[in-house]
């Protein structure tokens, strides 16, 4: 039986895909510089999920205010493994999530008509101390999912489930280094 708490995303040898939903006024500055740049804000967390259906529950799709447009963000797997490395999980001691550089919670995984499935999604939240790493040094790559997500939508609300499916990016069990994995519950 497979773990309830695995991280699955899109991955190759050097870079793992997160997304991250935005305004367009934050993604447009950002897809011009393939990096992001003001007005993306440097003063507060950001949150990364390699989770494509998590990050649409959240969304809605895109439709939800500030969320319009669906970002993939291609970030270096050292890049991801130093912010795993740092991370506290979300339930420890209050004192000790406040201090954290990274944060990490499980949320549960989402089908492709949002319905709650029996395993769970990784949310990585990048702190202030960090970000400036992260938009800097660890992002290969973004780009605009934007147009893909509608299409997936209008073909799962218009009944072609199985077409909307041919079209979400593929996801596959990424391998968490152990020493990580055991401080955040990611199971073999």
């Amino acid at each position: 039986m497979s773990s309830q708490y695995q991280v699955r995303a899109d991955y190759d040898a050097e870079t793992i895909v997160v997304y991250q939903a935005y305004p367009a006024s934050v993604a447009d500055p950002a897809l011009r510089a393939k990096r992001f740049v003001p007005p993306f804000s440097f003063n507060r967390m950001t949150w990364i999920k390699p989770s494509f259906l998590w990050l649409m529950h959240r969304s809605n799709w895109g439709q939800k205010a500030g969320q319009e447009r669906i970002l993939m963000v291609r970030i270096t797997r050292e890049g991801w493994h130093e912010a795993l490395s740092r991370a506290v999980l979300t339930t420890a001691d209050p004192s000790t999530v406040g201090r954290a550089a990274v944060h990490v919670q499980w949320d549960p995984e989402r089908s492709l008509r949002g319905a709650a499935l029996n395993h769970y999604s990784i949310q990585v939240g990048i702190g202030r101390g960090l970000i400036r790493t992260f938009a800097d040094e660890w992002i290969a790559d973004l780009a605009d999912l934007t147009p893909r997500v509608r299409k997936i939508a209008s073909l799962a609300q218009g009944g072609q489930a199985a077409k909307a499916q041919r079209l979400l990016p593929p996801e596959r069990v990424y391998p968490v280094p152990p020493e990580i994995g055991r401080r955040l519950l990611v199971g073999p």
